[in-house]
């Protein structure tokens, strides 16, 4: 009797110590909470307030941008279409209507003259490019599917959706241009 009780008691003590070992190791691999970012340590984070201003001054001067092209093209005696980014266009000639004009994704030859608002050329230029990869400026890039193959197009086109406030070597920054496109 004595010895079946210290087996008994063997067995409990194993069972017990394979109950630790199993609690031990869920314990272990359970998950943990996301840890809290060490850079807020509980306070709210403070805007950048250069980042702040230069949008504040870049929305005031987009806005500048659209009125003055706005006010140029009603003085204008030709109709022009407000199209994506701002732009105001005027179809001079409509093109091959029959078949399927520039689709994105797809490159397109393209003839473009940019001018400044004086009407100054900037830049000539003829090449194929792909449609919709922003190889053109964004006003041009998003419109040219609106138009047919062997179109002519004058574009009155805010900064923004031009060349930027960083400009090209060619054209300067802020500078609100007159596009004139060849779609071939």
């Amino acid at each position: 009797m004595f010895r079946i009780q210290r087996e008994q008691i063997k067995i409990t003590i194993w069972q017990n110590i394979s109950i630790c070992i199993i609690a031990l190791l869920v314990l272990s691999c359970s998950g943990v909470g996301p840890q809290r970012p060490t850079q807020r340590m509980g306070r709210d984070v403070e805007p950048d307030s250069a980042t702040l201003a230069l949008m504040e001054f870049n929305h005031r001067l987009a806005l500048a941008a659209d009125e003055q092209l706005l006010q140029i093209v009603q003085s204008l005696p030709e109709n022009y279409a407000l199209y994506e980014g701002g732009a105001w266009a005027n179809v001079l000639e409509k093109g091959d209507t029959l078949t399927e004009g520039p689709q994105l994704g797809k490159d397109c030859g393209v003839r473009m003259r940019v001018f400044n608002l004086n009407e100054q050329l900037l830049i000539d230029t003829e090449g194929t490019w792909n449609i919709g990869h922003l190889e053109l400026p964004y006003a041009v890039d998003r419109n040219i599917p609106e138009w047919n193959h062997h179109s002519r197009v004058k574009m009155y086109v805010p900064w923004y959706s031009a060349y930027g406030l960083k400009g090209t070597e060619d054209v300067p920054p802020y500078e609100n241009v007159i596009i004139e496109l060849e779609i071939q």
